[in-house]
């Protein structure tokens, strides 16, 4: 029988700066704040921290080729020193180790797989007309085929009998606590970027996937779990679908989870996967 140790303090990796292309220190200060880019749309509102522990990052146009993007939204804990780390590392290793695939047959999963390594992350990568998904905690992706939502992720809590499994297995303590099955007395998620103390057991490997882009692709809603705790799949893919996809939509999901009580940080962001989809001859 293993020894379950008891709860440490949470540690998350130094500050790193984030590159330009991740947005400016200065609108993570702010209670709201939205960027509208091409090829997506982006809102964000500061819960009742004095600090945005969310992020987010993107890439556009990568290795001059308008049909691969990157796009990514994080969700801290313990601070906003992960998810800036997060940020500033994530997009850049994953192109960089888009070097290295192709003729050498290297799986794209791989590469993201190897470069995440606390925060939440999930993240998406589109090139060739395929969408590579990969996340670690509960930001979830949801894609939208002709109006239908498609969660592309599950998230990493507790709650799933098999987290919990491995995790206990491996000697932590976990316990229900204020509504939530927990890891050593205080993080509710099984799996993240950083927390190096609890690494034992909250390891950051992502689950991935991969799909090709069909005509019945639309969009893709990215958030932190300040939505997914107040909205479902589907009803998210409504509002976008009856915002036609606008900076709205993105506001109006914001404003739903809020008036249900939400008080965590907010990121949602939409991609119009128009441009991606391989068009029929």
């Amino acid at each position: 029988m293993k020894v379950r140790k008891r709860p440490t303090k949470l540690v998350v990796p130094e500050f790193c700066a984030s590159l330009e292309l991740y947005g400016n220190e200065r609108k993570l200060e702010r209670k709201e704040f939205e960027v509208e880019g091409r090829d997506f749309l982006l809102a964000c509102k500061r819960g009742r921290r004095e600090v945005m522990e969310d992020g987010y990052g993107f890439m556009l146009d990568i290795h001059g080729d308008p049909k691969q993007a990157f796009f990514t939204v994080i969700d801290g804990h313990g601070g906003r020193a992960a998810a800036e780390y997060v940020a500033g590392n994530l997009g850049r290793n994953i192109v960089k180790e888009l070097g290295n695939v192709g003729d050498e047959g290297i799986q794209l999963e791989q590469a993201m797989r190897g470069v995440t390594s606390g925060a939440c992350t999930a993240s998406v990568l589109l090139k060739d007309s395929e969408l590579h998904v990969a996340n670690a905690g509960d930001c979830r992706v949801v894609l939208s085929r002709n109006g239908v939502a498609d969660s592309l992720t599950k998230d990493h809590r507790l709650s799933r009998e098999d987290e919990r499994s491995r995790i206990e297995n491996a000697g932590a303590f976990v316990h229900f606590c204020n509504g939530a099955w927990r890891v050593q007395g205080s993080l509710a998620v099984s799996r993240a970027i950083g927390d190096l103390q609890l690494k034992e057991w909250i390891i950051s490997e992502p689950e991935t996937k991969r799909l090709s882009l069909t005509s019945d692709c639309e969009f893709l809603i990215m958030a932190s779990d300040g939505l997914w705790d107040k909205v479902n799949a589907q009803e998210a893919v409504d509002v976008v679908s009856r915002n036609k996809s606008s900076m709205e939509s993105c506001k109006n999901l914001i404003d739903i989870s809020s008036s249900r009580g939400n008080m965590d940080d907010i990121t949602v962001m939409v991609i119009n996967l128009d441009k991606f989809v391989p068009k029929s001859h």
